[in-house]
């Protein structure tokens, strides 16, 4: 299972069209690798339901900051590794560090992937 972790919030003013294009771009990596044989995942498939069901009205506020990272968290704990993509973004660095302080594969690129077993 690989958690794919980009930028969510950073560089779009939390602008929604633009917080959906990272979401999709996130997406659309997933589909890639599960096309190539693996689970992939992303904490903002788990978290943003949740938080919408909780009542948030938007990025930062009360019901996101209570579900949004500690639903990454606990879904990184789960993962063999992390894909990181995209630019900028604190929450998917932290995701990173997370992983390799845990002894879990870390990849940059879909290439680095090893294939499905």
């Amino acid at each position: 299972m690989i958690l794919v972790a980009g930028p969510y919030r950073s560089g779009t003013g939390d602008d929604p069209h633009k917080l959906e294009a990272n979401v999709r771009a996130m997406n659309e990596v997933a589909l890639k690798l599960f096309r190539a044989g693996h689970l992939a995942v992303t904490g903002e498939a788990l978290a943003l339901p949740l938080v919408e069901t909780a009542g948030g009205t938007g990025p930062g506020d009360a019901a996101y900051e209570e579900i949004f990272h500690p639903v990454a968290e606990q879904l990184l704990a789960r993962c063999d590794a992390v894909l990181r993509i995209g630019g900028p973004s604190e929450g998917a660095d932290r995701m990173t560090a997370q992983a390799r302080a845990g002894g879990k594969a870390v990849y940059t690129s879909l290439d680095d992937v090893p294939a499905a077993r």
